[in-house]
C-alpha cells in the first residue's frame, strides 16, 4: 500500500453551517415529489426542522409524502415498507430528514423503491445474495439532525435483519451518493446530552478507526486528525450545553468529515463488533456499544505495536500535546469519556452476558468480515472474543 495514493469521488453538494437550511429552496432539487423519510420519534418536530424543511419544499414547488416510520437500528422490514410507500405515491426522490438511522435507511429505501425483490437480495455478507442493482435508485437529498454518522454524504447504510441477527452495511453503489446534503448545527441543539455523547463518539471512532486502518492515506489521515481534534475539544461542551452553538458546529464538522474519511479509507473491525452487539441487542445505541468496546479494542493493537505512531498522533490532538507512547491514546480516550459522562457504560446493562463473546465474534466476521481486513494486524475469532471479554462489565 502506498499512503500517497487515494481515490476520492464525492459528488454531493455539501452545504455546511448554522442557519444554512434556509438555503434549501434555492438549490436545484432532483425531483418534484419527495418521499420525506423521518424517524418515528419527535426529534424533527421538536427541533423545528420538520416545519422549516416543509416550508422550504413548498417554496421550491416540491410536494412530499411524509414517511415517519424509521427507528434506531433500522430494520429491513421498515426499509421495504418505506420503499413501497415511495412507489405507491409516485415519489421521484428520497428526502432524508433525521439522524443516522434515517440517513442510513434512505440509501436502502432509494435502492428498493426502483429495484425488484428484497433488500437482502442486494446485501453483501451474511445471508445476503450480493446481487447488483439492476435499476437506477431514486436520487437522495439529506438534512442531518445529529452529529454522528457522516451518512449525509455517504452511500452506505447499516440495516438489521432481526430474524437472523444480522446487522450489515448496504450500499457502495455510486448512484446512491446523496445529490445534496445540508448540515445545519442549529438543528442539533435539541439532541439530549446522552445522545449527543453517543453520536459524538460514533463520529470520533469513524475517524480514529480510519487512523488505525491499514488503508490510511495522506488525505484521510489529514482530515481524520482535524476531525478528531475538533470532536475531542468540543464534545464535552456540546454534552454539557446543547445550546452551545459553537460546540455543536465543531462536533458536526468532525462528524461530516468522517463521511469523507470513510470514503477514502475503511473503518476497522470495531464497527463490525458493535454491529454484532446491537444485532443481538437492538436496544443498544450504536455509539454506546462503540464506547464500551473502544479501550479494549485499541489496547489489542497497542499491545502488538501494530500502529504506534498513529496512536501517538491521535493522543496529541486529543489534549495530550506531549504524548510520546501509544498508551497515551488510551489516557486521552478515557479522559474524554469521563468528560462526557459515558465512562461507566456496561454491556450487562443492555442484557449482554459474558458467555456471548464468541457468538458475537463469529457474527461480526460473518456479517461484516471486510472490516477485519482493514485492521492494522490480524485478529482471529478467539482474539476477537477476547476483546469482547476484556471490554465486558
Amino acid at each position: 500500500m502506498n499512503a500517497m495514493n487515494f481515490n476520492l469521488f464525492s459528488p454531493t453538494h455539501l452545504i455546511f453551517g448554522a442557519g444554512k437550511l434556509a438555503e434549501l429552496s434555492a438549490q436545484p432539487l432532483p425531483g418534484k415529489k419527495a418521499l420525506l423519510l423521518l424517524s418515528a420519534g419527535k426529534s424533527a418536530k421538536v427541533s423545528g426542522a420538520l416545519d422549516s424543511v416543509t416550508a422550504q419544499l413548498d417554496k421550491a414547488g416540491v410536494t412530499y409524502m411524509p414517511c415517519p416510520i424509521i427507528r434506531e437500528n433500522p430494520t429491513k422490514d421498515l426499509v421495504m415498507e418505506a420503499a413501497q410507500t415511495a412507489r405507491e405515491n409516485g415519489c421521484d426522490f428520497v428526502f432524508a430528514l433525521g439522524g443516522g438511522a434515517v440517513l442510513d435507511s434512505a440509501v436502502a429505501v432509494a435502492a428498493m423503491a426502483t429495484n425488484p425483490g428484497d433488500l437482502w437480495d442486494y446485501v453483501v455478507g451474511g445471508t445476503g445474495k450480493a446481487q447488483p442493482l439492476s435499476e437506477d435508485p431514486l436520487p437522495i437529498v439529506t438534512v442531518t439532525l445529529t452529529a454522528g454518522t457522516g451518512s449525509e454524504i455517504n452511500n452506505w447504510g447499516v440495516i438489521s435483519k432481526l430474524d437472523t441477527h444480522e446487522k450489515i452495511g448496504f450500499g457502495g453503489d455510486p448512484r446512491l451518493i446523496p445529490k445534496l446534503a445540508i448540515v445545519d448545527p442549529e438543528l442539533m441543539r435539541t439532541v439530549p446530552p446522552k445522545y449527543t455523547a453517543y453520536q459524538g463518539f460514533d463520529a470520533l471512532f469513524h475517524n480514529t478507526e480510519v487512523m488505525m486502518s491499514n488503508g490510511v492515506n495522506v488525505l484521510s489521515e489529514t482530515i481524520a486528525l482535524s476531525a478528531i481534534e475538533n470532536i475531542a475539544k468540543y464534545l464535552p461542551r456540546a454534552v454539557a450545553d446543547g445550546n452551545d452553538l459553537e460546540a455543536r458546529e465543531h462536533v458536526a464538522y468532525g462528524s461530516t468529515m468522517a463521511g469523507i474519511t470513510m470514503q477514502l479509507t475503511s473503518t476497522t473491525a470495531q464497527h463490525s463488533m458493535e454491529h454484532a452487539m446491537s444485532a443481538y441487542h437492538p436496544n443498544l445505541p450504536h455509539g454506546a456499544g462503540l464506547i464500551m468496546l473502544s479501550l479494549a479494542f485499541a489496547s489489542y493493537f497497542i499491545e502488538r505495536h501494530a500502529c504506534d505512531g498513529q496512536f501517538i498522533k491521535m493522543a496529541r490532538v486529543m489534549g495530550l500535546p506531549e504524548a510520546d507512547k501509544p498508551e497515551d491514546f488510551l489516557t486521552a480516550l478515557e479522559n474524554l469519556q469521563k468528560a462526557c459522562g459515558v465512562a461507566d457504560l456496561k454491556m450487562s446493562d443492555y442484557g449482554i452476558s459474558k458467555d456471548e463473546c464468541m457468538t458475537l465474534a463469529v457474527n461480526a466476521r460473518e456479517t461484516m468480515g471486510g472490516l477485519f481486513l482493514a485492521n492494522p494486524c490480524p485478529m482471529n475469532d478467539e482474539e476477537c472474543a477476547g476483546v469482547f471479554a476484556k471490554a465486558y462489565r
